[in-house]
């Protein structure tokens, strides 16, 4: 019987341009979507054309709770105060043993926004912190 990959991940490691900045629990957005033009051709009225114009990529979101990584976050935005520079990122899905399971290489990758936790004694919670990133699209899968 073949042996399955599932992928079940439980964490998501990310680095920009070989500098780690850890693992998220959660990582939402990576998608792409083909904008389409219709077209209307004269005499033919069994179809309509559907022409593909602009590639756009939705931002990625990634979650955590705040641990001794966070302040790599904030090392590397606060690094951009001279200029943001476009940089590569790598999101690697592994799992419990920190195998690889598959992973995802972003090019033109610039912070949108980073959010601390929100921080109450009337409601004692984990304590998350989001970086949001745009990018410019996938370069490769990483395996």
């Amino acid at each position: 019987m073949a042996e399955l990959d599932e992928a079940v991940a439980v964490c998501f490691v990310v680095r920009i341009d070989d500098e780690s900045l850890g693992s998220f629990t959660s990582c939402d957005g990576l998608s792409v979507e083909f904008s389409m033009e219709q077209h209307e051709e004269g005499g033919n009225n069994g179809m309509v054309w559907q022409l593909p114009t602009r590639v756009k990529y939705s931002n990625v979101k990634l979650s955590r709770p705040v641990t001794k990584d966070s302040a790599k976050i904030l090392k590397w935005i606060s690094g951009m105060a001279g200029g943001i520079k476009r940089k590569t990122a790598v999101i690697e899905a592994r799992t419990l043993e920190g195998s690889v399971i598959t992973g995802w290489s972003l090019t033109g990758v610039v912070p949108v926004r980073w959010s601390g936790p929100q921080l109450s004694l009337d409601s004692p919670k984990v304590a998350v912190e989001t970086l949001e990133l745009a990018h410019h699209g996938f370069l490769s899968s990483v395996r």
